[in-house]
């Protein structure tokens, strides 16, 4: 009997969940991690690469040769010395394992915690550091080189400074503590002597004013402020101009809005806001602490519900946030300085908090927790603004989830994600109806939702961390650990496994070469020698993670332009095997090693599937070797073997193999010296719906084949499983236990033996076929890498993508 055809293709569905597997339409997914769907195909999900060459150039570090003459210098022999929290001017910063120092290209990290001066991992030459009071020696280092400090807090901010040339603003970061503006080819490098106090939920808000003389003024805000009683750890609205000078708006500069009988910088003054926004020649301040000024330190007091706004004009203005009828004496003269001139307030009638705002062409459109309103302009200088609510039910739960569209501004609400037109609000989640509930909702996660737009890829990325982040209840993990994806030119969705902090913009970049692709190498590439890969000041997505590191997204128009691995982002402070001598050298008899890698985020369950498990990639370690065998852990893949903590994990190399092959047999010793990085191995996970064409005649369905359209790639495979009626029961793993030939179950996709298939070496597409023989009620299918091709850097770190899929079937049997 013939067999029908059945193609599937183009794919214009994504994952849906909104209704059985066997009910939806013939090209929707059920799961689609780590890939999602574009212009009528299946993509594997962006990788992501350095900002240079080097690790160093990626990460938020501060030059110590800034806090004086010689200061933070190495001498003619290699040899410095100093006290890194002098040099930066912060007594109180922080100190901790797994904070770093480079000079040149060597890398000292700090990798104890007792008292006193301890001995740093070294790349070249030694050091101390004394975690303590922050005193540091470091001997035969590069001589005459600057030294970096790497506080390897995560990024909470990112954002650009709208000076400069088109297309080449520069980029600034935030972590916890300092502010860093980015040089290309250079890297990051601490701005100015400002300090934060805030910590890994307090997220930076910045936005740029055309301000004094024409020059821009960046302001930037998080959100650090104690109700009632301020602290010393309270933070400002901080403003930046010119370039790299930083002001806080405290004191003198503070924004007073009550002169105190007359007296200027004397009455109640703005603390810190929420949200910073430019509005009709307009500063605003929504979700306010003020702070009364009632004698010491004041009374702190949160406005949540209110929009402060300055007059039309400089914010600077002595007179700029004066309230209606208050005027300063100024020594007694009257004059227009010092009367109050249009600033003031309003509050919502409404008790929620302002979570959110962002603009719809000249509107105003803000997010409180659970409502949308919009602040209406209304012309009138005296009373410029009034509240207008547009929807009674749905608002946001996350600052920086808001994406703005030309007609419409999209968020996460903690029922759905919402898109608001500025007439209604309406969700437009529902083929995903419960990943919202996904959300982890406990200690304060979903703050750490955030948003942003890919104009390339046409795809909005929302990072937030899931209640499936926590595996194991021994172990806590703070940051995100998904991506969602929002196709919004076809309305679709995916999803991705990452943790980031803080997405933002760059453009300040050069043209893509080799070198500057590094690590990625020729297998793992997908374009040619001749590909428009990336230009200069292009605007590309860059994202922050927890450790300091900043990334570019190399989504990719085309397959050959996408980068389809996840960059070094992750940094090995200590590797210590399960016999330790004095460290850092070690001996694992059983192949175990232990990898001290500051909140990593990882996780381990060994009842998942297989393509549910952590693996990671280790790269630019300096010295660690196999005794034996001589085989550095190098450009190896990992599976997570254990998570011990938040900062340990361990990994199993009991089958490595040699130069030539052979097993090591887990014996491993070495001397770690600093510098390794792993990168996250992300596998894809692509589930179809249930499959059956003959449902409506009441007959199961037999398939013999399945035909594949794929992508060219050079080494690349992936596993195809499947699954009979309404089963979870693996094909494969069944034909293994039951000793049954099942076929191979691989689907490659690079070309076929030139010798049968000549014409397959200069296909850009292929069509590679899979025979499975079986027979249900339904069929569905999963693919995805198994444990042997995850571990393979060719095949896990290639591309795909699937174009199509043509299924032979025919009617058998009635259904029982």
């Amino acid at each position: 009997m013939p067999m029908d055809r059945f193609l599937i293709a183009p794919y214009k569905t994504g994952v849906e969940t909104d209704e059985r597997s066997w009910l939806l339409t013939e090209d929707a997914f059920t799961e689609l991690q780590n890939a999602y769907v574009f212009r009528g195909r299946v993509r594997k999900r962006f990788g992501t690469k350095l900002m240079g060459v080097s690790q160093l150039i990626s990460r938020l570090r501060a030059s110590l040769a800034a806090g004086g003459a010689g200061i933070g210098i190495t001498d003619v022999t290699g040899a410095a010395a100093g006290n890194v929290r002098t040099i930066l001017g912060d007594a109180t910063l922080p100190l901790a394992v797994g904070q770093m120092f480079s000079i040149g290209m060597a890398i000292y990290t700090v990798i104890s915690n007792a008292a006193g001066a301890q001995p740093m991992l070294a790349t070249q030459g030694s050091a101390t550091f004394n975690i303590t009071n922050g005193d540091f020696t470091i001997t035969g280092g590069p001589a005459l080189t600057t030294i970096f400090f790497y506080p390897g807090f995560p990024v909470m901010g990112l954002t650009q400074y709208e000076s400069g040339a088109i297309n080449n603003h520069p980029t600034y970061a935030f972590d916890t503590r300092y502010a860093y503006f980015f040089t290309p080819n250079v890297g990051w490098d601490r701005s100015d002597a400002a300090v934060w106090h805030g910590t890994d939920l307090n997220f930076f808000w910045a936005t740029n004013w055309q301000g004094v003389a024409g020059a821009p003024v960046l302001f930037v805000s998080n959100f650090n402020a104690t109700v009632p009683t301020p602290a010393a750890t309270d933070d400002p609205i901080w403003y930046m101009v010119p370039a790299n000078t930083w002001t806080a708006a405290s004191g003198a500069n503070a924004f007073y809005f009550l002169p105190n009988n007359g007296a200027i910088h004397t009455g109640p003054f703005v603390q810190t806001a929420r949200i910073i926004l430019p509005f009709k020649n307009r500063l605003l301040l929504l979700n306010t602490v003020e702070n009364d000024n009632s004698g010491g330190a004041g009374v702190n007091t949160a406005y949540v519900n209110r929009v402060r706004y300055s007059f039309n004009g400089s914010p600077f203005a002595r007179n700029a946030w004066y309230e209606p009828n208050q005027i300063d004496s100024s020594g007694g003269v009257v004059n227009n300085n010092n009367i109050a001139a249009g600033a003031g307030f309003i509050d919502a009638s409404t008790e929620e908090q302002i979570i959110s705002a962002e603009f719809i062409k000249d509107r105003l459109i803000v997010y409180f927790e659970r409502s949308t309103w919009e602040l209406v302009y209304n012309g009138n200088e005296i009373l410029p603004f009034y509240w207008q609510k547009i929807n009674t039910e749905l608002g946001s739960q996350a600052t920086f989830s808001t994406v703005p569209f030309d007609l419409a501004v999209l968020t996460v609400g903690n029922t759905g994600i919402h898109a608001c037109t500025g007439t209604e609000v309406a969700r437009i989640d529902n083929k995903i109806p419960d990943v919202i509930f996904e959300f982890e909702t406990d200690n304060n996660a979903t703050f750490r939702t955030v948003g942003i737009r890919d104009y390339v890829t046409e795809l909005v990325y929302w990072t937030y961390v899931s209640v499936f982040e926590q595996q194991d209840p021994t172990v806590t993990q703070t940051y995100p650990d998904q991506i969602l994806i929002y196709n919004y030119k076809n309305g679709t969705w995916a999803h991705n496994d990452d943790c980031f902090t803080m997405f933002g913009y760059l453009e300040q970049s050069s043209d893509t070469t080799w070198a500057s692709s590094t690590p990625l190498i020729w297998q793992q590439a997908n374009q040619t020698w001749i590909d428009d890969v990336l230009q200069a000041n292009q605007r590309q997505i860059i994202a922050g993670n927890q450790e300091g590191w900043v990334l570019i997204i190399a989504s990719g128009g085309t397959f050959s332009e996408a980068i389809t691995r996840n960059a070094p982002s992750l940094q090995i402070t200590q590797i210590k095997g399960s016999v330790v001598a004095v460290a850092p050298a070690f001996t694992s008899p059983t192949g175990i090693l232990t990898l001290t890698i500051i909140n990593h985020n990882l996780t381990m369950n060994p009842t998942w599937q297989p393509y549910d498990q952590d693996f990671i990639l280790i790269e630019n370690i300096s010295a660690i070797a196999d005794t034996a065998t001589a085989t550095y852990l190098n450009g190896r893949i990992y599976p997570v073997f254990s998570v011990v903590d938040a900062n340990t994990i361990t990994i199993n190399t009991q089958n490595d193999l040699d130069s030539n092959g052979n097993p090591t047999g887990g014996l491993l010793a070495g001397t770690y010296s600093g510098g390794g990085t792993v990168a996250r191995v992300s596998n894809i996970q692509l589930t179809t719906k249930r499959f059956n064409p003959y449902i409506t005649q009441n007959q199961n369905v037999f398939i013999q084949k399945i035909d594949f359209g794929v992508q060219k790639t050079v080494s690349g495979e992936i596993t195809v499983d499947y699954f009979p009626s309404s089963t979870e029961v693996s094909m494969i793993q069944g034909g293994v236990a039951s000793g049954a030939i099942m076929g191979s179950s691989i689907l490659e996709t690079k070309p076929y033996s030139i010798t049968f298939y000549p014409l397959e070496q200069y296909q850009e597409l292929l069509w590679h076929t899979l025979y499975f023989d079986s027979y249900g009620e339904y069929l569905k299918f999963s693919l995805y890498f198994n444990p042997s091709q995850m571990i393979n850097p060719n095949i896990s770190l290639a591309g795909f993508e699937l174009e199509g899929m043509t299924l032979y079937a025919q009617p058998v049997g009635r259904l029982q």
